[in-house]
């Protein structure tokens, strides 16, 4: 994983930031991790990942044998 100091970071915020568009960049103070630095591209990775869990959880809580049509599932998914 990829680290910079709260110093580095305030004096090149820039760099830090490429640095944190594959992989996370550990922010560390006074050698102890206070944040992590992602990128765009991985954050929404990340939000899509989460949205697909609780798409699956819900469809998956559905006992569609009780009647409960693939539409309302959808709808309750605002889909």
């Amino acid at each position: 994983m990829n680290t910079a100091s709260i110093s580095q970071l305030k004096a090149n915020p820039a760099s830090v930031i490429s640095q944190a568009d594959d992989y996370p960049v550990a922010v560390e103070s006074r050698s102890k991790v206070r944040a992590y630095l992602i990128g765009k591209q991985l954050y929404e990775k990340l939000l899509d990942l989460v949205e697909d869990k609780l798409d699956r959880s819900a469809v998956a809580g559905t006992d569609f044998h009780k009647g409960k049509n693939f539409e309302a599932v959808a709808e309750d998914l605002g889909i």
